[in-house]
C-alpha cells in the first residue's frame, strides 16, 4: 500500500515531482511514479526518508537544510562506499540511485530498505531477551567492525577513498576546525582536549576502511537471528584511516550499567547480559591483531569528535535545518563530553 507524504515540507525536501520519475526509470517500474515519502525520526546529521509505493519501500538519504559544515554530509561518499562493499563480506544496503544535486538541489542517494531491527534505546519486545542472545548480538556487532577493517580497499575499488598516512593528525585538525566553525561560546574543556590530542597522537596503525560512526543504532540486526547483522548504515564519515578511531568511538557508544546516558547516543548495552567494554576490546583484539596499547587516546578523540558533532546538531536544530526535530540540551552535553575525554589523556 502506498504511503502518502507527511506534509508539504516533506515534499519540498524530497521533491517527489522529480524523484518519482527518476526512481521509475532507475528501477524500470512505473509504480514508483506514485511514490510517497515519510521522514524517519532519529537522524542527527543527515535526513532519512522512507519512499513507499505499491512496488515496495526504499530509503532516501539527503543532507539537512541550511549551511553545512565543510566535508560533512557527503552523500556521494556514502553511496560510493556502499556500492564498493557490496559482496565484500560487509553487509550493506543496495544503492539503486545516486544524484549529484539535479533532483533535490543537493546530493542524495536511494537504497533498498533492509528488513530487521534497528536497536536504539530499547530492545524490540521478545528480542534478545537472554544473556546468551545479547552476547550473540554484541559479538556479531564487533565482528562486523573487524570485517570492515579487514576489507582490501584496493580490491574493492576504494584505494583512493582516503589517505591513511597521517590520518589521526588530520582528524584532530579537521574536527578542531569544525569546532571553531560551529561553536557558539568558548568551552575551556574543548580547548584543552584539542591541545592534548594534537600533542599526543600515537604511532599509526595499518590503514583500513573506517566507518567513522560505528555504533549499535547504525546497523540492522536480523529479526530472527540475533547473531547476524544484515546491514551497516550511515557511512557519511567513512574513509581510509586508522581503524582504532572506530574502536575508540565504539568505546564511547558502549555504555555500561550505572553510567549516565549521553544525548544523541541511544543504546542498550548497559542492560544485563551485554558484555563490558573490556569484553568488547578483548573480542576485537583477538580477531584483528592490532596494537591496542594507545586505545585511551582514541577514546579521548572519540569524546572530542562527538562533542563537535553534538555542537553541529545543536546549531542546525536552532536554525530549523533538522526538519523540526529537537535533541535536548546539547550545549551542556558538549562540555560533559569534553570533560570526560580529558580523563582519558
Amino acid at each position: 500500500m502506498s504511503r502518502t507524504n507527511n506534509s508539504s515540507s516533506t515534499n519540498d525536501l524530497v521533491s517527489l515531482d522529480r524523484m518519482a520519475p527518476a526512481l521509475a526509470a532507475a528501477l524500470g517500474d512505473d509504480r514508483w511514479l506514485g511514490v510517497g515519502a515519510q521522514l524517519i525520526s532519529g537522524g542527527k546529521s543527515n535526513l532519512t526518508f522512507i519512499l513507499a509505493c505499491d512496488a515496495g519501500e526504499l530509503v532516501l538519504r539527503r543532507p539537512p537544510t541550511g549551511d553545512l559544515l565543510p566535508s560533512a554530509h557527503d552523500m556521494a561518499r556514502e553511496a560510493r562506499v556502499q556500492r564498493a562493499l557490496s559482496g565484500s563480506g560487509v553487509p550493506v544496503a543496495e544503492v539503486v540511485l545516486s544524484d549529484d544535486g539535479a533532483l533535490l538541489g543537493v546530493p542524495c542517494y536511494v537504497m533498498r530498505k533492509v528488513t530487521g531491527h534497528v536497536v536504539r534505546s530499547t530492545l524490540p519486545p521478545g528480542y534478545a531477551n537472554s544473556a546468551s542472545a545479547r552476547e550473540a548480538m554484541a559479538w556479531a556487532f564487533v565482528d562486523t567492525l573487524v570485517a570492515i577493517h579487514s576489507v582490501d580497499a584496493v580490491m574493492v575499488g576504494l584505494g583512493d577513498f582516503g589517505r591513511a598516512e597521517g590520518f589521526m593528525e588530520r582528524q584532530v585538525r579537521r574536527w578542531g576546525a569544525q569546532w571553531e566553525s560551529s561553536r557558539t561560546e568558548e568551552v575551556a574543556e574543548m580547548t584543552e582536549l584539542g591541545r592534548r590530542l594534537a600533542a599526543r597522537v600515537p604511532a599509526p596503525q595499518p590503514g583500513a576502511v573506517v566507518h567513522g560512526d560505528y555504533r549499535i543504532d547504525n546497523v540492522i540486526f536480523d529479526a530472527q537471528d540475533v547473531g547476524r547483522v544484515r546491514a551497516v548504515l550511515d557511512w557519511e564519515l567513512s574513509t581510509l584511516g586508522d581503524p582504532l578511531a572506530d574502536l575508540g568511538m565504539l568505546m564511547l557508544f558502549w555504555r555500561e550499567a550505572g553510567e549516565p546516558p549521553i544525548e544523541l547516543i541511544p543504546g542498550v548495552t548497559h542492560l544485563s547480559g551485554f558484555p563490558s567494554r573490556a569484553g568488547v576490546v578483548e573480542r576485537y583484539a583477538a580477531a584483528s591483531d592490532l596494537d591496542l596499547s594507545a586505545l585511551r587516546f582514541y577514546e579521548a578523540f572519540a569524546h572530542y569528535k562527538f562533542a563537535v558533532i553534538a555542537q553541529g546538531v545543536a546549531a542546525r536544530s536552532r536554525t530549523g535545518a533538522m526538519a523540526g526535530q529537537s535533541f535536548g540540551d546539547l550545549d551542556g552535553q558538549v562540555r560533559q563530553l569534553a570533560a570526560s575525554g580529558l580523563t582519558r589523556i
